[in-house]
């Protein structure tokens, strides 16, 4: 029974699927150029937005969007605003001079706390 081999199709190395019918989605292909000089392609959905820089799958370098010309998409700087801090946030409410009568009252209920504390232990 050994000499003989099993007759039939070959497990997990053929697929029984095909491609008939099949409408695949629309898509872009975007081209890029790294520092070294050398381009690489990424294909994209159609309606994803296609950022300016991206990572070399060989080189590991970043590269630049280039248009069908071949020359660099020009990115556009977009100035951000400095994320306002919490110290900003209560300085929009209260003066400083505020700030600082609050925190001495505070520092006296604390410690006033703390000496009867120390005396009930």
């Amino acid at each position: 029974m050994a000499d003989r081999s099993l007759r039939g199709m070959r497990l997990g190395s053929q697929s029984l699927q095909s491609e008939e019918g099949v409408v695949f989605s629309p898509r872009s292909i975007a081209t890029y150029r790294s520092e070294d000089g050398s381009t690489f392609e990424v294909t994209f959905a159609e309606e994803a937005e296609v950022p300016e820089k991206w990572m070399s799958p060989k080189s590991g370098k970043e590269g630049v969007l280039l248009e069908s010309d071949g020359t660099p998409v020009e990115q556009a700087h977009v100035e951000t605003k400095a994320p306002r801090t919490h110290w900003d946030m209560l300085l929009e409410r209260r003066t400083r001079a505020e700030l600082e009568e609050l925190l001495e009252e505070r520092l006296q209920y604390l410690r006033a706390r703390r000496g009867k504390q120390s005396i009930a232990s």
